[in-house]
């Protein structure tokens, strides 16, 4: 998913996730293009990553194509690539966009940036 000044967010198919480490949590957020957003912690062994994954359970038609998926934010996980590519997460720890080589900035959450 692109973001407004944001780095990109990948949704994965649920198929391709092991759902036993995620537990679901209380709250949600709304986005005005795709809807509401429903959280999970992410559960491996003792470690815990809270509220690192997402979905929108039912998007707005215009993203109907990412029902079914949850996206993860790279910041908190201990690895994190794309293709092999290490990723730099983004500043500021809110946003769950992927920095690659091939993705340029600037991006909201660096200090200074919350007026975009």
């Amino acid at each position: 998913m692109l973001e407004t000044s944001h780095p990109p967010v990948y949704a994965v198919p649920r198929e391709g996730i092991r759902m036993e480490r995620l537990r679901p949590v209380a709250g949600s957020s709304f986005c005005e293009w795709k809807g509401w957003a429903t959280y999970f912690d992410v559960v491996v062994g003792p470690h815990t990553a809270p509220r690192a994954a997402w979905s929108y359970p039912d998007p707005t038609p215009a993203f109907a194509a990412i029902r079914g998926h949850l996206a993860f934010c790279a910041g908190p996980m201990d690895a994190r690539a794309v293709d092999g590519e290490r990723v730099t997460p983004p500043p500021g720890g809110f946003y769950g966009g992927w920095i690659t080589g091939d993705v340029a900035g600037p991006f909201t959450g660096a200090p200074g940036s919350a007026g975009w």
